[in-house]
């Protein structure tokens, strides 16, 4: 099963199981179901086997819909409001937010095709990446040559409306579906910015994304990387970029990782290898007490000597995959990190299925740098700080200009 990174753990052999038992409890307990008893549906964790657990509340409150609800003005219809089986998925969703984790939740059939189409799919959207931060979506990063980029929307913006919709207690898969739809319609984010005293209303228009991997360029004598995401491609790309550096005969180089969202983690382990000896700890995966943890070592490809200066740039947009590559460099003293406290989203989740049309995305490990440092916790904290000017451009960049002069020093 393919690990993503979504954002931040805890376990989901028993969240899966408690979620199959609760719906078989259900449907066969509903049909059987006696006036207030006890229910057997959880699993006692020592011996696998169904332990008691009073369930009578739930069909108390089951019954009590029955007998007393009236509809008030919903726009539900009145067979929505009675088909037991939409009650059963809400049920469910209820189980899972008790978690109280952001990333992990329950898609019953409608929002599971969603997901996989996002996933999968073509679609268009307007090219940022956003989080949930204190229960606050948050841009992650705006990523290059997209709509989103082009407005000056920013890591770190918080989203108060999309169009005419509140965005308070609204869930990651809900906004991304309203922020995505048919390329070339139009969709306003209404954000809020430090330092801004009012709303700031972004109307942008949907367009095809497609994700730039990697990017090059010599200045000034410095080799520069620029990883805009983490993807299955991003490994070929700086495979690519190393033999370029090579040929521009400098031995100082800078990788960028400002606003990169991150990706997969065998592609950030598969990057730190090109720098560190086979063996060295890339990032540390603690999942469920009774598995342990897992460390993820480098392959030992460590091609350079130690007359290479790395600096890495990061920024707010910086995360997951991002933070460990960033983080494997710099605590085994390979590279020196520029600019702005990263994003700080360490965390992996899994889509388990509940029944052949839903599943459970659910968060089931945590990242920690290879000394033990919560991603998800911390961040990462650059040795040298660097705010972003208000009037910087492409050109005229103070982050990499910093990173320069040291490497150049």
């Amino acid at each position: 099963m393919q690990k993503i990174f979504w954002r931040l753990g805890l376990s989901f052999l028993a969240a899966a199981a408690l979620a199959g038992a609760f719906i078989t409890g259900v449907f066969l307990g509903y049909v059987n179901r006696p006036a207030i008893k006890q229910i057997t549906v959880l699993f006692n964790q020592e011996t696998g086997q169904p332990a008691a657990v009073d369930f009578s509340a739930f069909w108390r409150a089951w019954k009590i819909i029955d007998e007393k609800y009236v509809d008030n003005g919903s726009t539900t219809t009145s067979d929505e409001q009675s088909n037991p089986q939409k009650r059963v998925w809400g049920a469910i969703g209820g189980l899972v937010d008790s978690l109280g984790d952001p990333y992990t939740v329950f898609l019953p059939p409608a929002e599971k095709k969603n997901f996989e189409e996002n996933v999968s799919g073509h679609f268009g959207g307007v090219g940022i990446e956003i989080d949930l931060r204190h229960k606050i979506l948050t841009v992650v990063s705006a990523l290059p040559e997209t709509p989103a980029k082009a407005a000056g929307i920013r890591p770190k913006d918080l989203i108060i409306k999309i169009d005419e919709q509140s965005a308070a207690n609204m869930s990651l898969e809900e906004a991304v579906s309203l922020i995505r739809g048919e390329i070339g319609t139009i969709v306003k984010l209404t954000i809020a910015r430090n330092g801004e005293t009012e709303p700031l209303e972004f109307n942008l228009r949907r367009a095809n994304i497609v994700i730039p991997t990697i990017k090059t360029e010599l200045k000034d004598g410095v080799f520069i990387i620029r990883v805009f995401s983490f993807s299955g491609q991003a490994s070929a790309g700086f495979r690519e970029a190393l033999r370029e550096f090579v040929a521009a005969g400098t031995d100082k180089m800078i990788i960028d990782l400002r606003g990169n969202p991150g990706g997969l983690l065998e592609t950030a382990v598969d990057l730190a290898s090109w720098f560190l000896p086979i063996g060295k700890p890339v990032v540390i995966e603690r999942g469920q007490t009774n598995e342990g943890e897992k460390v993820h070592r480098s392959y030992g490809y460590d091609i350079f000597t130690d007359e290479l200066e790395l600096a890495i740039l990061v920024d707010g947009g910086s995360a997951s995959a991002a933070e460990i590559l960033a983080g494997a460099l710099a605590e085994h003293g390979r590279a020196v990190l520029v600019g702005e406290k990263t994003f700080g989203k360490g965390s992996v989740q899994e889509l388990v299925p509940v029944t052949d049309d839903s599943s459970i995305k659910i968060t089931t490990a945590k990242w920690y740098t290879s000394k033990g440092v919560s991603i998800s916790d911390n961040g990462l904290t650059p040795a040298v700080i660097v705010e972003r000017g208000k009037d910087d451009t492409e050109e005229n960049d103070t982050q990499l200009t910093k990173a320069i002069d040291i490497l150049k020093q």
